[in-house]
C-alpha cells in the first residue's frame, strides 16, 4: 500500500498504533499538549515583540551599494551639493513674481525654518537667503562678485531691482530661481544619520515638511516638495492605506475557504494558523535588526495567503477522511502522513522563490527576501503541524465532512462526473491534450515576441512608485516646467592630483566631453566649469559670441575658477562635476549617456583627470537598472533551477518535472508580456513579482502532480489518477488561485502605483499558475508519462504499490472500472467505503 493511499478501514484512535509514522509524526501527534504549549509561549512572545516593529525607509537600502556608480558617489558625497538624498522645495508666489518684499521676507522665514530641520545637511543648505548663491559680473573694474541677497537688504524697490540685477548674474535662473521668477526653491542635502547617529525618520520628515506646507502656504505662497524623503513619506501614508487591503484579504479568504467548506470551526483554525504566521514573522523582524519598508509591508499579507493555501488542503484532506469515518485525530495523523511532504516540498520552492531575491544587491529587495523566506519558515511550523493538531482536537462538521465526499460518491455511485472536472479531465486525451499544448505553445510564442520589448527602468516622469495624479507628481511637474529642466540629473565626477581642477588640460577634456553629450538624444542641457569660463570669457568681452570660446589661458582659468560655485568644483580642487540634465529616466536615456561616457573615460583617462559615473538622481538610477537588469535572468535561472532540484527531488522523475515546471515558464513568459502591455518596466519594485510567482506557483503542480503520480504508481490509467486528483486537492487548487488572486486584485485601489502593480501581476500569475496546473498538467502527462515512463516513476516509488494494472487498462486515458463498495467499520457503524482517494 502507497503511503499516499488511505486504508480500506480507517482504525478508531484505540485500534491505530500510535508507533506507526514517521519519526517526525510520532514526535508531534503523540505529545499533542507540549506542542500546543510551546506555539502558544512562542506565540506570546513574538507577539510582544511584533508591537516593537516599525516602519520606516532608508536611500541608503533603495540604492546598489556595492555597484562602481554608487561607491563612487558615495566616496565623494560630502564634496556633492544636492547630488543625491536632497528635498527641493519650490516656493511660488501665485500673485507676483519673487521680486516682493512680502514674498521674500516669507522665503526668509521659511528658508531659516527648513535650515535647522534635523536631518539637513546644513553646509549645502541653498536658497536665496544663503550667502552660497553668488552673482559674478564682468564691470570697469574687472570681476565682481557676492551673494544675491546684498547685505543691507532692506526690501525697497531699490533693493529688489538690485536683487534682479544680481540674479540674472548669477547664472542660478533655471536652478535656484524659476524661468518666468515666480518661484524659487530652497534646497534640503539629507544626512543619512542624525546628530546622535540614528537613521533618519523619513516618515517623520515627511511630516515636517507637510507642516511646513500648511503653515506656510496659510501666508500666501504654494510649495511643491520633491526628493527621495517626500516620496517616502507620500508612500508611507498609502502603506497606511494598504493595511486596509490587508483587512480586505482577510476577509476574502476566510469567506471563499468557509463557501467551500460550510464548516466554521475548520475555517477558523485555518484563519488562526495563518495569523499566527504572520505574528510569528513580524515578531522575528525586530529580533533580527530589521524593519518594516513600503516595499516589505506587502510581504505579512503573501505570508497569509500561503498559509491559507496550505492550511485549506490539510483541512481538505481532515474533511475527507472524517467523511468516510475517521476519528478526528486519525484523521489529522492520516492527512499529515499524506501531505506533510508535499507541503514541506512546495514551502521549501516558496522559500526558495524569495531567497533568490538575495542575488539583487538592493539592500531593500534583500530585506524583503529574509522577511519573506523568514514567513514562509515559520508556515512550516504553523500551518504543516500546529494546523492539523488543532484540528486533531476539534474535527469538523458532519455535514461539512459528508459534503466533502458528495462528488467522490457520486463517482462511486457510477453516476455522471461532475461537469467541470469532466471537462478538466478531457485534457488526458489525445484530442484535447493535444489542443491544450497546441494552444500553449502558440502563447508562449506570441509572449515571447512581446515580452523581447520589456523594458529596463521606470518608463514615467516623476515617481513611478506613485499615481501619475498624486500631489507629489503634481510638483514634479511644476517644478519641470518652472524651471525648464527635469529633474533627472546626471553628474560625472572627474577626480584629478589636489589643485588640478582648473588646468586647462583638465578642463579642456571637460570642455570636450560636455560639447560631445550635448549632441545626444535625451540630454537637455549640462553645466561645468568649463562652460563657466566660456561664458565668463564672452562677458568679459562685451557678450561678443566670437568670445564665446575655451582658451589656453592658464591664468584666466585660474581666475574664473576662484570665483566660481563651489558646486562646480570642491574645497581642494580635486574634483570637478558636470550636471548633465535629462529629459526624462528611461532606460534608454540613461544607458546612451552612461556610454557615452564609459567610451570617452576610457580613451581620455589619464594621471591628470579620471572621468568617474555617477551621482544625481539619474546617476544612481542607470546603476539600479544596471543592477536590476544583471539580476533579472540570473534571478530566473536561480528559482527556476531551485525548482526543478525539489521538483526532481520530491518525483525522482525527469518526466514529471518537465509536466510540473513547465507551465511556470509559460506564465513567466506572458506575466512579462503583460508588463509590456502595461508599460511597466523590470525594476526594483516588480522584479521580485516574477520570483514571488513561480515560487508560489509551483505549490498547485506539486499538490496535483503528486497525487496522480501515486495513483499511477497503483496502476491507475491517467484518466483516473488525474481525476482522483481533482476530487482530492484540484477542488482546493482551484479554491486558492481563485482566492488569492482576489485578495491581491484589490491592490489595484492603491495609492501607491507599485503596490498597485505587484497586485495586478500576481493576481495575473496567480491564475495562470491555477489555470496550467488544472490544464497543461494532464496534457503535459498524457504525452510525457507514458506507460514506459509510468513504469519508471513506480519503480522509484513505493515498494509495496500495487501491481501494474493490465495493458488494456493502462491506455492513456482510458478509465479503470470503479471497484465495487465495500461496508467497513467505521465510528458510527457500517458505512459504504468509496474508491480509495490518496492524498499528496
Amino acid at each position: 500500500m502507497s503511503p499516499l493511499h488511505p486504508p480500506a478501514a480507517l482504525p478508531a484512535p484505540g485500534d491505530f498504533d500510535v508507533r506507526s509514522g514517521s519519526l517526525v509524526e510520532r514526535a508531534i501527534f503523540n505529545h499533542r499538549w507540549l506542542v500546543l504549549a510551546l506555539c502558544l509561549l512562542v506565540t506570546l512572545v513574538l507577539g510582544w515583540q511584533a508591537s516593537r516593529l516599525t516602519l520606516n525607509a532608508s536611500f541608503e537600502k533603495t540604492i546598489p551599494a556595492r555597484h562602481e556608480f554608487i561607491r563612487n558617489y558615495l566616496d565623494h558625497r560630502d564634496e556633492l551639493q544636492g547630488l543625491g538624498n536632497t528635498v527641493r522645495i519650490a516656493v511660488e508666489n501665485p500673485a507676483g513674481s519673487i521680486y516682493d518684499a512680502a514674498y521674500l521676507d516669507t522665503l526668509r522665514r521659511l528658508s531659516d525654518e527648513a535650515f535647522l530641520l534635523p536631518g539637513v545637511a546644513r553646509t549645502g543648505f541653498r536658497s536665496l537667503w544663503t550667502p552660497n548663491v553668488r552673482w559674478v559680473g564682468v564691470t570697469e573694474d574687472g570681476l565682481e562678485g557676492g551673494p544675491v541677497i546684498p547685505d543691507g537688504y532692506a526690501g525697497s524697490a531699490a533693493d529688489l531691482q538690485a536683487l534682479a540685477a544680481n540674479i540674472a548674474r548669477s547664472g542660478e535662473i533655471g536652478q535656484i530661481v524659476a524661468l518666468d521668477a515666480k518661484s524659487s526653491i530652497v534646497q534640503l542635502p539629507l544626512l543619512p544619520v542624525d546628530a546622535e547617529g540614528r537613521a533618519l525618520d523619513y516618515g517623520a520628515f515627511a511630516d515636517r515638511l507637510e507642516a511646513l506646507r500648511a503653515r506656510y502656504e496659510s501666508r500666501g505662497v504654494k510649495l511643491h516638495i520633491t526628493g527621495f524623503a517626500k516620496v517616502v513619506g507620500d508612500l508611507i501614508d498609502g502603506v497606511r492605506a494598504v493595511l486596509a487591503f490587508f483587512a480586505v484579504a482577510v476577509a476574502i479568504a476566510p469567506a471563499a475557504v468557509f463557501w467551500f467548506t460550510r464548516c466554521w470551526r475548520s475555517t477558523a483554525l485555518v484563519v488562526t494558523a495563518s495569523l499566527v504566521a504572520v505574528v510569528w514573522q513580524l515578531g522575528l523582524l525586530p529580533l533580527l535588526g530589521q524593519s518594516l519598508d513600503p516595499y516589505s509591508i506587502l510581504v505579512p499579507f503573501l505570508v497569509f495567503a500561503i498559509g491559507m493555501s496550505h492550511g485549506a488542503q490539510k483541512m481538505n484532506g481532515i474533511m475527507q477522511d472524517v467523511g468516510r469515518g475517521a476519528h478526528k485525530l486519525v484523521a489529522a495523523r492520516l492527512t499529515f502522513r499524506r501531505l506533510f511532504l508535499a507541503g514541506l516540498t512546495a514551502l521549501l520552492a516558496d522559500a526558495v522563490g524569495f531567497a533568490v531575491l538575495l542575488v539583487i544587491d538592493i539592500q531593500v529587495i534583500r530585506e524583503l527576501a529574509v522577511a519573506a523566506s523568514i514567513g514562509v519558515a515559520v508556515l512550516i511550523f504553523t500551518n504543516l503541524i500546529l494546523l492539523p493538531i488543532l484540528l486533531s482536537y476539534t474535527g469538523v462538521s458532519a455535514k461539512a465532512a459528508a459534503r466533502s465526499l458528495k462528488s467522490e460518491q457520486t463517482d462511486a455511485a457510477g453516476h455522471a462526473k461532475h461537469p467541470a472536472w469532466a471537462a478538466l479531465d478531457r485534457f488526458t486525451r489525445r484530442g484535447a491534450a493535444t489542443a491544450a499544448v497546441t494552444g500553449a505553445l502558440i502563447l508562449a510564442a506570441a509572449g515571447y515576441a512581446v515580452s523581447t520589448r520589456l523594458s529596463i527602468g521606470d518608463l514615467d516622469p516623476g515617481a513611478p512608485e506613485l499615481r501619475a495624479d498624486s500631489r507629489y507628481n503634481r510638483d514634479v511637474a511644476f517644478t519641470n516646467a518652472a524651471y525648464g529642466a527635469s529633474s533627472d540629473v546626471l553628474a560625472v565626477m572627474v577626480k584629478t592630483p589636489d589643485g588640478g581642477c582648473s588646468r586647462y588640460g583638465v578642463l579642456n577634456k571637460v570642455d570636450a566631453l560636455e560639447w560631445q553629450l550635448r549632441q545626444l538624444d535625451g540630454v537637455e542641457s549640462t553645466n561645468t566649469l568649463a562652460l563657466l569660463n566660456r561664458r565668463v570669457l564672452s562677458g568679459l568681452n562685451e557678450a561678443n559670441p566670437k568670445w564665446y570660446e575655451f582658451l589656453p589661458n592658464q591664468d584666466m582659468l585660474n581666475t574664473v575658477t576662484a570665483g566660481a560655485p563651489r558646486g562646480l568644483y570642491n574645497d581642494s580642487c580635486s574634483l570637478l562635476t558636470m550636471y548633465v540634465y535629462l529629459r526624462d529616466h528611461k532606460a534608454e536615456t540613461l544607458s546612451r549617456v552612461v556610454n557615452h561616457v564609459q567610451a570617452f573615460a576610457a580613451d581620455n583617462d589619464g594621471d591628470d583627470a579620471r572621468f568617474l559615473l555617477a551621482a544625481g538622481s539619474a546617476g544612481i538610477e542607470a546603476a539600479t537598472n544596471i543592477v536590476v537588469k544583471d539580476a533579472w535572468h540570473e534571478m530566473l535561472l536561480l528559482v527556476y533551477g531551485a525548482v526543478v532540484l525539489l521538483s526532481f527531488i520530491t518525483f525522482r522523475s525527469w518526466r514529471a518535472v518537465l509536466v510540473a515546471v513547465l507551465p511556470l515558464m509559460l506564465t513567466s513568459v506572458l506575466c512579462e508580456a503583460l508588463m509590456v502591455a502595461l508599460g511597466m518596466g523590470v525594476k526594483v519594485a516588480t522584479l521580485p513579482v516574477i520570483a514571488l510567482g513561480v515560487g508560489i506557483g509551483v505549490d498547485y503542480a506539486l499538490y496535483i502532480l503528486s497525487v496522480t503520480l501515486a495513483r499511477l504508481r497503483e496502476g491507475a490509467s491517467l484518466s483516473e489518477a488525474y481525476y482522483r486528483a481533482l476530487l482530492f486537492t484540484g477542488r482546493v487548487v482551484m479554491l486558492t488561485g481563485v482566492t488569492l488572486a482576489l485578495g491581491v486584485v484589490t491592490w489595484v485601489a492603491s495609492p501607491i502605483r507599485f503596490q498597485a502593480d505587484m497586485g495586478l501581476l500576481l493576481a495575473f500569475m496567480f491564475l495562470w499558475n491555477m489555470l496550467g496546473a488544472l490544464v497543461l498538467i494532464p496534457a503535459l502527462a498524457h504525452f510525457l508519462l507514458r506507460p514506459a515512463a509510468r513504469a519508471a516513476v513506480s519503480a522509484a516509488g513505493d515498494a509495496g504499490a500495487a501491481p501494474a494494472t493490465p495493458p488494456a487498462a493502462e491506455a492513456v486515458g482510458q478509465p479503470l472500472p470503479a471497484p465495487p463498495p465495500a461496508l467497513r467499520p467505521g465510528l458510527g457503524g457500517a458505512v459504504p467505503a468509496p474508491s480509495p482517494v490518496p492524498g499528496t
